[in-house]
């Protein structure tokens, strides 16, 4: 079958079984996308615009939220496209598009988080020296090669998918997924599945990392009050964050994988969509919740605000 952006469509089968309802969950859904972004970009304003956060674990923070606005966008507008349609069918640039924009939010995120998880260990483990090593041009260009690398695996990922012929158009889930449509080829796929398992054991890696670095950081948090303080203040909102993400994108990654396509279907969207819909909302919530800072500055910033529109 010719991969074609002109002729070639994927037909989405994940709502199925939701179309009674769709109504309802277009609601929610757009409710949900408002929201996402109606909080993340007022966090990335704050962060932007308050000197007193140009600080490296905020600018870390401020990237998940950007990050968290692409991963919605790429998702949202699709999905609440096709509930208010009777067709759900996609064009193959779009799918492939799609499926560059998802895969590198995914990456993104986890390996922004293991890069926050050193900035941890450093501020809590050496804090003598953390205003030496993390500068703000090492931020930057830690950002920027957080970036550049999960690009180029994104981009590797599309180009071996490309090559593939297809045997088949439809894809049981809400949106386009690699896996998927890698599942449609008519040859052989190791090398798409070699790829895979690289992309995998290079985050279990990133994995390991984090590990050590919270096992450093908890003993020398044990030693003293004020470690103990920071360490509920700046280190929980990133273990919640890390523990959420990585356990529904492992959820998604099993169940693409492994999983058979006989069964729930509900179950299955919400297994394929939790990486995608929940962080992007509840970063902003948890950090805005647990960082003083970053919460006083925006209440500031509100507070401001008010007394402008009063004024006039």
């Amino acid at each position: 079958m010719e991969n074609s952006s002109r002729e070639f469509q994927f037909v989405l089968h994940g709502l199925n079984d939701t179309m009674t309802n769709k109504n309802i969950y277009f609601a929610f859904g757009l409710l949900a996308y408002i929201m996402t972004l109606l909080v993340n970009l007022t966090l990335v304003i704050t962060v932007i615009l308050e000197k007193t956060l140009h600080e490296p674990m905020y600018l870390f923070i401020c990237s998940l939220f950007v990050n968290g606005i692409c991963g919605a966008s790429a998702f949202y507008p699709k999905i609440l496209a096709d509930l208010l349609s009777d067709s759900h069918v996609i064009s193959y640039t779009a799918c492939l598009t799609q499926i560059c924009v998802i895969y590198t939010y995914a990456l993104y995120e986890f390996t922004c988080l293991t890069v926050m998880a050193y900035d941890r260990y450093v501020a809590i483990c050496k804090p003598l020296e953390y205003l030496c090593i993390m500068t703000h041009q090492k931020v930057i260009k830690l950002l920027t090669c957080i970036c550049l690398f999960c690009l180029t695996e994104s981009f590797i990922g599309a180009v071996l998918t490309i090559r593939l012929p297809l045997c088949g158009n439809d894809i049981d889930k809400l949106y386009c997924s690699n896996w998927e449509v890698v599942k449609l080829s008519c040859t052989d796929v190791t090398v798409n599945n070699v790829f895979g398992y690289i992309l995998i054991f290079s985050h279990i890696s990133q994995g390991m990392f984090i590990i050590m670095s919270y096992i450093h950081i908890i003993r020398a948090c044990l030693q003293s009050k004020a470690g103990r303080v920071k360490f509920m203040q700046t280190c929980l909102p990133h273990l919640i964050t890390l523990m959420n993400f990585s356990v529904s994108l492992i959820f998604d990654v099993m169940f693409s994988r492994y999983g058979k396509n006989q069964g729930l279907q509900a179950m299955r969207n919400i297994l394929g969509i939790e990486y995608l819909v929940v962080p992007p909302l509840l970063n902003p919530i948890v950090y805005g919740i647990n960082l003083s800072h970053i919460r006083q500055q925006f209440l500031k910033m509100f507070r401001h605000k008010l007394e402008a529109m009063n004024l006039r």
